[in-house]
């Protein structure tokens, strides 16, 4: 990809803005100061992200929730508005801060910034690794996510793509934006996720498939313990090649949680650098307007890697594998190296199950071809 036609969202508000998520304290600026060291800068247009407008997080989340933001935004006492936040999910995974909205809009107006810059053909990538929040729901947080920037940006996209293909290679369900379009044949939700009990959030069966006019637009990819990156990929390329015959979409949006990767807390799957970067080799093939956005993923020197190392691939710079000297160069040991290895234990997951729900999903995505 030409370094002129990537994007890459960033400027020191968004990433100190991001750094306040309690969840995720501090990765957005070891990400972003990583990427800076491999030079990767230099190879794309750096973008400056806006807050976004009140009107613009409305055409997703209500005005109910937006108000009580507003209202706690400048509160010097946020106890005395515990009872009230936990209608709209504020505890427990999504706790008040400070100037919550103000964090909001700053989310917000990332992705959307990056839409924008496709939108008016500035850019033919945009690189987003301070998005990707995918739980939150129209009227409340969830899953540490305060607001659906993603559901935003597509929103944005939409004024003017008509099929817009949204990817989520989390380990988690990405169930709020399968939510937002469950109705909408023109959004395609494609989300493969650990599914099984007591693993949150709970949802994205194969089964659930969407509803009225999107019924067949919401794909879910089901997957046991340790998924190793053979069979990520496989699973992977099977449905997206299913996908692009039956629904051809004009613009895509890629959610690149990096919690699947071997060593994080999350403990779900067991994949390395190459399971993703097989993903997003395939889906620059197809040289199509594109998102990049990050989301979970709580080992932060393993998320830097990953996303750096996207990053070096869709500006097509290769990097060498020894982790540059810079601010956060300890937090690499112990051997300080850009590969993350597979941990031994068992992928819980077979050819032949998968191939079950392969043949499940494409039988569903002949409704819609």
């Amino acid at each position: 990809m030409n370094g002129k036609e990537v994007i890459y969202i960033y400027n020191e508000t968004l990433c100190s803005e991001c750094d306040r998520n309690p969840r995720i304290a501090g990765r957005a600026t070891q990400v972003h100061e990583l990427i800076r060291a491999y030079g990767l800068l230099d190879k794309m247009t750096v973008h400056p992200s806006r807050p976004a407008y009140d009107e613009e997080i409305n055409t997703f989340h209500s005005s109910s929730y937006i108000d009580f933001l507003k209202e706690i935004n400048s509160s010097s006492d946020l106890e005395v508005h515990e009872d009230e936040a936990e209608q709209f999910g504020l505890n427990y995974d999504c706790p008040l801060v400070e100037r919550l909205y103000d964090f909001v809009k700053a989310i917000a107006g990332s992705s959307i910034s990056g839409a924008e810059a496709i939108v008016g053909g500035k850019a033919k990538v945009a690189i987003n690794w301070f998005g990707g929040w995918h739980h939150a729901q129209r009227d409340q947080a969830d899953g540490y996510c305060y607001v659906n920037d993603i559901v935003l940006a597509i929103h944005k996209l939409r004024q003017k793509y008509k099929k817009i293909l949204y990817i989520d290679l989390d380990a988690h369900h990405g169930d709020g934006v399968e939510n937002a379009f469950a109705f909408s044949p023109s959004v395609l939700t494609f989300s493969l996720h650990k599914y099984e009990p007591c693993f949150y959030p709970g949802t994205g069966n194969v089964k659930d498939v969407g509803y009225g006019q999107g019924r067949y637009y919401s794909v879910n990819i089901p997957l046991a313990d340790g998924l190793r990156d053979f069979l990520f990929s496989y699973v992977f390329d099977s449905v997206m090649l299913k996908i692009w015959k039956t629904f051809n979409p004009e613009v895509i949006v890629v959610q690149c949680g990096a919690d699947g990767l071997s060593g994080d807390p999350t403990n779900a799957f067991n994949l390395t650098l190459q399971g993703f970067a097989k993903c997003v080799k395939t889906i620059l093939s197809w040289n199509l307007p594109t998102m990049f956005l990050g989301g979970g993923g709580y080992n932060h020197p393993n998320v830097a890697r990953c996303w750096t190392y996207l990053t070096s691939l869709i500006v097509e710079q290769e990097i060498k594998s020894s982790i540059p000297d810079h601010e956060y160069f300890m937090d690499y040991g112990p051997d300080f190296e850009l590969d993350i290895l597979p941990g031994c234990r068992k992928d819980n997951n077979s050819k032949e199950s998968l191939d079950s729900i392969i043949q499940c999903v494409s039988d569903n995505l002949d409704y819609i071809g």
